[in-house]
């Protein structure tokens, strides 16, 4: 049996963990259904860029000893997640103000985003990075993956498949997201589809903030 076979039962688990992670609705999903639906499909593609580069940035910080820093270091988690409770309430805030907002007939949001690719790349970046659930999934992919003894060379075919993994399956959601059928439904819904959104971040962020 060769090395590589040797540790791939292991990766191949933790991009499993990684898919059930992406499946299942968070923070970073419901966003980026907000966003494609609402600002078109080039917003959403760099909003999904944004999340699947934030996904490889934690993967190799989490790599590299992230878990041990959080156990020395409590107040690093703390911090986390006040970031990010607060980044939520703020989207929380954007969707039910867009709520209670008419939905307009004449917006085309399939003809791309207002505002630069920049714009929409370090939002979905910095969601991700103040998403302690992705943080926490993070930590066990690696767990699960990487186990004490294994060469580095395991970690980093983990890290790089998990962020290709995840940066392809939001591209397919904004893709998904943003097709003209999606688009129709949203502009005839646009208000209960902002508020269900608004509850939800209002939820998670507060959850959050209050965790200890």
């Amino acid at each position: 049996m060769t090395e590589f076979q040797l540790y791939l039962p292991g990766i191949l688990l933790a991009y499993a963990a990684l898919l059930v992670g992406l499946i299942s609705p968070g923070p970073a999903l419901m966003a980026l259904m907000g966003v494609s639906l609402g600002e078109g499909r080039r917003a959403g593609r760099f909003f999904a860029l944004g999340i699947g580069s934030g996904s490889l940035c934690i993967g190799a910080i989490t790599l590299s000893g992230l878990s041990a820093l959080l156990l020395a270091y409590a107040d690093a988690m703390f911090a986390i997640r006040i970031a990010g409770g607060c980044y939520l309430l703020w989207l929380a805030f954007k969707a039910l103000k867009s709520a209670f907002r008419p939905a307009t007939n004449d917006a085309k949001p399939e003809n791309g985003p207002q505002r630069a690719p920049s714009h929409y790349f370090s939002r979905g970046f910095a969601l991700h990075l103040t998403n302690p659930k992705a943080i926490l999934t993070w930590i066990a992919i690696i767990s699960i993956g990487f186990q004490p003894g294994a060469p580095l060379w395991v970690g980093m075919v983990i890290v790089a498949g998990c962020g290709i993994l995840s940066t392809l399956i939001h591209l397919f959601y904004a893709t998904a997201f943003s097709t003209r059928p999606v688009i129709a439904l949203y502009r005839r819904m646009a208000r209960w589809i902002n508020g269900i959104l608004g509850v939800f971040f209002a939820a998670i962020g507060v959850k959050l903030l209050l965790s200890r």
